[in-house]
């Protein structure tokens, strides 16, 4: 079977999952909890489309989730069908970022690419933040000033809250020689970033607002 699941819909199944542990251990009604299985279910179903048979197989058995331990069965389950984020070398970021000199990938020991679905690092001796994320089946590189919150609030990205700060990237004007600063307020923890973010809507629109 090929691979068929994205990151973000990776991460929703987990979610997914963790409401269907919670559901089991405060609910005693038997109606209720075939109610929430039935509502779980079709929200994970109704992330994809053109599931094969074995795919959607596969990915019903998330019904018979009750506790952590079957939880961690059916992710082990479905985890080796996960499209794995695009390899990232040397490379790859000199094309993406073309103007920024000396700049170094980022470490990517214990980075789990089948979990991700945007690439984050901070540059600390310019305070900048970079990005990679996939946009139309190619990777785009975004960079800009990161300020840190010393307050907790809502990541544009992952909708949650969380450690967060400005990311702040100029965009050329219409007029030449002019610039126009736009970004929003996100995660300063990129991977917990990741961990969170269960849909791509709102990181492509993040990536259309910086690219213009």
């Amino acid at each position: 079977m090929e691979l068929f699941i994205r990151a973000d819909q990776y991460q929703f199944i987990k979610l997914q999952t963790q409401i269907l542990i919670n559901g089991h251990s405060s609910v005693n009604d038997r109606k209720v909890l075939n109610a929430l299985k039935s509502l779980t279910y079709d929200k994970v179903m109704n992330v994809f489309s053109d599931l094969s048979m074995e795919q959607k197989q596969l990915l019903e058995q998330i019904s018979d989730v009750e506790d952590s331990q079957l939880a961690e069965a059916f992710i082990g389950k479905i985890k080796p069908y996960v499209i794995p984020f695009k390899e990232v070398t040397e490379q790859t970021v000199k094309k993406l970022f073309p103007k920024a000199k000396k700049l170094k990938l980022p470490a990517l020991d214990g980075v789990d690419f089948k979990e991700i679905s945007y690439l984050g690092w901070d540059d600390k001796g310019s305070n900048k933040k970079y990005l990679i994320a996939p946009l139309n089946h190619k990777l785009i590189g975004l960079h800009g000033n990161f300020t840190s919150s010393s307050k907790k609030g809502v990541c544009v990205l992952c909708q949650r809250h969380s450690e967060i700060g400005l990311f702040m990237s100029e965009i050329k004007g219409k007029v030449q020689g002019t610039y126009t600063r736009r970004g929003n307020y996100i995660c300063q923890d990129s991977i917990k970033c990741n961990e969170n973010l269960t849909s791509l809507s709102k990181l492509e629109e993040f990536i259309t607002l910086l690219k213009g």
